[in-house]
């Protein structure tokens, strides 16, 4: 199923995304936690959230006389994450710790949704995050986490060492399947560990990404390019030349039939004048061949924007999207499926 949508400023001009529904007072955040900007996108998003979670429908069930039952999430004990330090990100707690020798953190939402999911930055955690959704994710309760694999352009080697990252994260108690976000070149690393680990991924926000390495850093389309870059995705991938790299089928326009086999939902933000990320070569012709395999993906363009900014000026669309396919029963293992 292939939805696209145009965006502009902050109105949406396609139907997939329609008026906010009710407000959910339970979960509704403070001012002081979520940035004005984000208020609306949280607003939109509470009455989807109340209606995938089976808080309301197990509180309705109840006797008029019963005691109202504790939410399932605010009962479980809480998360114990490995030794490090703690800050503040967006307003919310952080959790930072070495992992595997590498640089790791999760942030906390303040009311955990049953059955904890999580958005999952794949780059550039700290790039124009209020508008790519994330702290409006945390207040409607999703966690949030990262892993620093460094510019490794979704190689073999940094696939490995996310994969053993989501395996410890949902040993401690997050969803066995994340939302993964993949902004720039984050597209490679969110669609290859997709490709090789479907069952760990409920859905992929992807901003502007990367969906062929011959695209960005290769030039061997309409963009731009990298030669420096190039170079180093060819080294990272262990490749023995350029012309081993060119030949290679395992870019994630290449590799999309595991992710609609899993049913992995797919949101697309574009700027339509792109001439990093040619979308043409990049986002758009991934719809068109996912669509033919069946799977979920919508696409949201941003008239006459390039590369940057990531993100929406109000990510509500993409907040919606992602609590109605990574949260909830989306977030767990799929039925009867024996997936990676």
């Amino acid at each position: 199923m292939f939805h696209a949508a145009c965006y502009d400023a902050c109105h949406i001009n396609a139907g997939f995304f329609h008026a906010p529904p009710r407000e959910v007072s339970m979960m509704h955040p403070s001012s002081a936690v979520v940035p004005s900007l984000l208020r609306s996108a949280v607003v939109a998003v509470l009455g989807l959230v109340a209606a995938t979670s089976p808080w309301p429908q197990a509180l309705a069930a109840q006797p008029a006389a019963a005691p109202a039952a504790a939410p399932p999430a605010a009962s479980a004990a809480p998360i114990a994450w490995p030794d490090g330090t703690t800050d503040r990100w967006h307003g919310f707690v952080r959790h930072r710790f070495r992992f595997q020798d590498r640089d790791a953190w999760v942030v906390v939402p303040e009311r955990p949704l049953p059955g904890r999911p999580w958005t999952w930055c794949m780059m550039f955690p700290d790039a124009f995050t209020e508008r790519c959704a994330v702290p409006a994710l945390l207040a409607a309760g999703f966690h949030h986490a990262f892993l620093d694999v460094g510019n490794s352009f979704g190689s073999p080697a940094a696939v490995r060492a996310l994969a053993a990252f989501h395996d410890e994260l949902v040993r401690r108690g997050l969803a066995p399947r994340a939302a993964l976000v993949g902004i720039s070149r984050g597209g490679l690393y969110a669609h290859r560990l997709a490709a090789e680990h479907p069952g760990k991924v409920a859905a992929i926000y992807d901003d502007a990404a990367v969906c062929d390495f011959k695209s960005w850093p290769g030039g061997k389309g309409k963009g731009k390019g990298s030669p420096r870059d190039w170079q180093a995705c060819i080294a990272a991938y262990g490749f023995a030349d350029e012309a081993e790299a060119l030949a290679w089928r395992g870019n994630p326009l290449d590799a999309l039939e595991p992710l609609a086999r899993a049913g992995i939902a797919l949101v697309h933000v574009v700027g339509d004048d792109d001439d990093v990320v040619p979308p043409a070569e990049n986002a758009l012709l991934m719809a068109e061949r996912y669509a033919r395999l069946g799977g979920t993906i919508e696409v949201i363009h941003k008239p006459g924007c390039g590369h940057h900014p990531h993100g929406l000026d109000d990510p509500a669309p993409v907040v919606a999207f992602l609590v109605r396919h990574a949260s909830g029963a989306a977030a767990g293992p799929r039925p009867g499926a024996k997936l990676p």
